[in-house]
Order: C-alpha cells, then structure tokens, then sequence
C-alpha cells in the first residue's frame, strides 16, 4: 500500500499509545508533559506543517489530516475537562445538547456546535465551536463511542436551553424526534425541562405539550397546530389500532375513533425505495378494509397550505355522522397524558 494514499497517519511515539488509544489519537497537554515529553519538543511537534496539531487549548491531535466529526467532539470534553483527573469519566465534563443527540443518531439534531457540560463553580472561555455550559445539576452521564456524554433526557434539555428563538420549529422537531427514538419518555421530558426552567420559553412549552398530547413529529406538530386553528375535534395521536380479535392494525399519525378517521402524513424521504412505498400502500389499504377513511398529506402541503388537509377532514368527519357500517378498528391502550401544572 502507498503510504500517501492514507487519509491520515498516526505519528506518535510508543510511549503516548496507551492514552491516545482510548482518546482518539488526542492528548491534552498535561497528559503529554507527564509522559515526560518536554514543552520545546510539543511546540516543534505543532509547528505550521508539524506532525501535531494543536485543535483547542491544551488538546492536540497526535496525527495528520483533518480531525473526524468525533473527534473533534471529543477533543471539546478533553478542553473543558478538569485537568487532574481522567478526561473520560464524565465526571467533570460531558458532551451535551444538539452534539450530543447527533452522537446518538437523533433526527434533525445539530452535530455542532459543541455543548459541553462544566461543574460548577468551574469557568472555561468559549472556544470556537465549544461553549462549556456551567451546572450545579450534574447528571448521569454515558460513553458514546468513546466520548462523555450526558444522557438524552438532559441533552435535550440543554439543546433546548441552547437554542434561539428563532428555532423554535427545530426545537420541536429534536425534542420530538429523542422521544419518538425511545431515549426517553415524554413525561420524564417534560419533568427535565421544568427542572431546568426551561417551560417559560414559548418553544419549549409547546413542545413539551405536544409530546404529552403523542405527537411524535414536527410534521404532526404542525397537524395540531392546523386542527387547533379550526372547531374540528382533537383526535388521539400514534394511537395503536387494532381489529376486533385483538389483531395489530396499524398506527395512523391521528385518528378520530368516533368517527373511525385517520390522517396519515406521507414524507417522500421514507418512499425511496419501492418496498417501502408498498408497505404504505398495504397499511393504508388494511385501515380502509376496516372501515377507516385515511386523509392523506405530506409535510409540505400541511406546511404550505394546512386548510386543504383540515377541509378534507372536515367532509369526511361531517360524512361518517351518518354512515351505516362503524369502524371495526379499535384503539386499545391508548392514553393521551395529561399537561402537569
């Protein structure tokens, strides 16, 4: 193999495996010094076109080439990171908010910049693409490949607490997106967010809202935002329908069960392929085989213009008034949560 074909090349000595081994090829400066390597030589090492690479204060990255998504995540927790102890145990900083949800594959959720959270009464600089975020409320935290992070409950929170107003849409979509992934449970958000003052923020408050009501998308959000602007009844959200005999059905977005109507919201980027467009299709046709009127939409009609999907519902809520067979689809176990005080 040619050596100059290699993205990037480690070029430590033996002696800095061990640590840089478990950090991704990054060392913090104490670390170095303690391995007996003298300052000149680390200066020389990070010189313009040096082996080294200096990528926060006291972090290096011991290799050419441009450092990894990964990285330069981890190379945040090394900056803000008590210096005496070990860097990884996430017991004085972790990666948290939108990084650290992107980490964790989370929809939507913003890989930078790099919120990393510092025990107070601990203070650090903001450095370009990290902005150490001070706490008294110190959580559990958890090793995602490798890296010190806190848990999706609390990220969320602190992406939350981090965000602008004028993401309010993105703030929807990620908290909605952690909670439909199964990282955390909706009430257990909610409770983070109120402990984190965090409910007097429009945004926030909202969404936090519709989580407890079982929206589940920022497409759906934008579903109830329409239905809430007309006098068409509240449906139950993700309710799980199934037939008489106890049968799954399917999981229609929203579902009016007096009047056995469904509205299902269709994102192209899940049609890609044929098989999945069909699987649409057969469930579409088992809720229609069941006697359930399905209204569907996509994201940016309801975005774009809300009232043609709200009329539809409205003539076929208005029709299903007199119509002579029922539904034989029934929503078993749902529960809408209720909005704590």
């Amino acid at each position: 193999m040619n050596p100059s074909a290699a993205p990037r090349q480690a070029t430590h000595s033996t002696h800095l495996a061990h640590p840089t081994h478990r950090q991704l090829d990054l060392a913090t400066r104490p670390q170095l010094l303690r391995t007996g390597l003298s300052p000149a030589t680390l200066t020389r090492r990070t010189r313009p076109g040096g082996p080294w690479q200096r990528l926060l204060p006291r972090v290096y990255l011991l290799q050419t080439g441009p450092p990894s998504r990964h990285q330069r995540a981890l190379a945040a927790v090394l900056y803000a990171a008590d210096p005496t102890g070990d860097p990884l145990s996430g017991a004085t900083a972790a990666l948290t908010g939108g990084a650290a949800l992107a980490l964790l594959g989370i929809r939507d959720a913003p890989p930078a910049p790099h919120d990393v959270l510092v025990r107070a009464p601990r203070r650090l600089k903001p450095q370009p693409g990290v902005r150490p975020l001070p706490t008294t409320r110190w959580p559990a935290t958890m090793s995602v490949s490798g890296i010190p992070c806190t848990r999706p409950l609390r990220a969320a929170a602190d992406f939350a607490l981090r965000a602008g107003a004028p993401d309010a849409d993105l703030v929807r979509s990620v908290l909605a997106n952690t909670v439909q992934s199964g990282w955390c449970h909706p009430t257990d958000l909610y409770a983070e967010l109120r402990a984190g003052r965090l409910l007097a923020r429009p945004a926030v408050r909202t969404a936090a809202a519709e989580l407890l009501a079982g929206v589940r998308s920022i497409a759906e959000a934008h579903a109830r935002d329409a239905l809430a602007a007309t006098d068409l009844p509240e449906p139950l959200w993700n309710a799980r329908l199934h037939t008489p005999d106890g049968t799954f059905l399917a999981s229609p977005d929203a579902y009016w069960p007096d009047e056995g109507v469904a509205l299902e919201i269709d994102s192209a980027e899940y049609h890609y392929t044929r098989d999945s467009w069909h699987a649409t299709l057969r469930r579409r046709l088992h809720l229609e085989a069941h006697g359930v009127l399905v209204v569907s939409t996509t994201p940016s009609i309801l975005r774009d213009t809300p009232t043609e999907v709200t009329s539809a519902l409205r003539t076929l809520l208005t029709l299903t008034t007199t119509r002579p067979t029922p539904p034989t689809a029934q929503a078993r176990g749902h529960q809408q949560l209720a909005l704590p005080l």
